[in-house]
């Protein structure tokens, strides 16, 4: 029998040449779930309760635009809070402080234990609770003072209440992508005698970003959603008041529903793609290579020149004959 490409270079005689075994499965359901998206399509089309072209009418309208804007500053102001408290509580809760770790317990647990939308009504009513805030002497007489409404504002107070709240849960990513690292790293750094806070920033964090980053992402495509419960501050700018605004208008609510909603996904999957971007950024180095004939491995020892040169799983074989040679 001739050699063939196939067979990686080997005569084999009596080959069988078999064939695999048909799996319909796969297929019938593959089948289904295209028939049923398909279905769903159409009736999203053709029902005239959608009212698409309302929908278009409004899709790009002033006042939406102005609402993914204000949407968007929210979501980046308040993950940068978020992500800087994160980091520090991450850090007190592994301090060997007892005091910094039990504050930073607390305040992760007050923060998660506590519903975001009753936190952003409280920020709301700071004005009602703290009227003026004051710098000065503890006990003592005060230096300077302003009035509350002045300083925290509506859009203020939406921030602190999105981003405290986020800060409690990313704290514990972050803490878990510090316990990741191994500890050998910060060893070897302290015996070449760096400091803590730069092992901390030049060796466990850039290691650590490889497990933080995904759930990180995760958690600020959440933040997206979640500013739509700024009404409660209340804060009136962001996208899913402002066609709310349009829909009580015209008493429309669902083509206005599916603009925020088409607005979000668009979103949504710009952030998924930035997400990706930063996971293979920070991956570099951790990643698997693949073996045999895509990973184009050089030629193993022990091989002749009959045998393929990627046959990876070859290996405890050639070695086998090399030892009873």
């Amino acid at each position: 029998m001739p050699r063939s490409d196939s067979d990686g270079g080997l005569d084999i005689p009596n080959r069988i040449s078999a064939r695999p075994v048909r799996k319909p499965g796969p297929y019938i359901a593959a089948v289904v779930v295209v028939v049923v998206a398909l279905m769903l399509l159409h009736g999203m089309v053709t029902n005239p309760n959608f009212d698409w072209p309302t929908v278009w009418m409004y899709l790009f309208n002033e006042n939406v635009l102005s609402g993914i804007g204000w949407t968007l500053q929210l979501t980046v102001y308040a993950m940068v809070l978020a992500t800087v408290l994160a980091v520090i509580l991450a850090m007190m809760r592994k301090s060997a402080n007892p005091v910094l770790r039990g504050v930073s317990w607390f305040f992760i647990w007050f923060f998660r234990g506590t519903p975001v939308y009753t936190q952003l009504v409280f920020w709301g009513l700071l004005a009602v609770l703290v009227p003026r805030m004051a710098l000065g002497i503890p006990f003592g007489p005060e230096f300077w003072s302003i009035d509350t409404k002045t300083l925290i504002s509506a859009g203020t107070a939406a921030v602190l209440g999105l981003g405290l709240n986020e800060a409690a849960y990313l704290s514990e990513i972050v803490r878990a992508g510090i316990e990741a690292v191994d500890t050998g790293q910060s060893e070897a750094a302290a015996a070449l005698g760096m400091r803590r806070s730069l092992i901390m920033r030049r060796i466990v964090l850039p290691q650590a970003m490889r497990i933080i980053v995904p759930p990180t992402g995760n958690e600020t495509i959440g933040m997206l959603k979640t500013t739509s419960l700024v009404l409660a501050v209340p804060f009136s700018l962001e996208l899913q008041f402002a066609t709310n605004a349009i829909a009580n208008r015209i008493y429309k609510p669902i083509p206005l529903l599916l603009v925020a909603c088409i607005w979000y996904l668009v979103i949504t999957t710009v952030l998924m793609m930035l997400q990706s971007r930063l996971e293979h950024h920070f991956g570099k180095g951790f990643d698997a290579r693949a073996m045999g004939s895509k990973g184009k491995q050089p030629p193993l020892p022990g091989k002749t020149s009959g045998e393929p040169k990627d046959a990876v799983d070859k290996v405890n074989q050639a070695t086998m004959v090399g030892l009873n040679a």
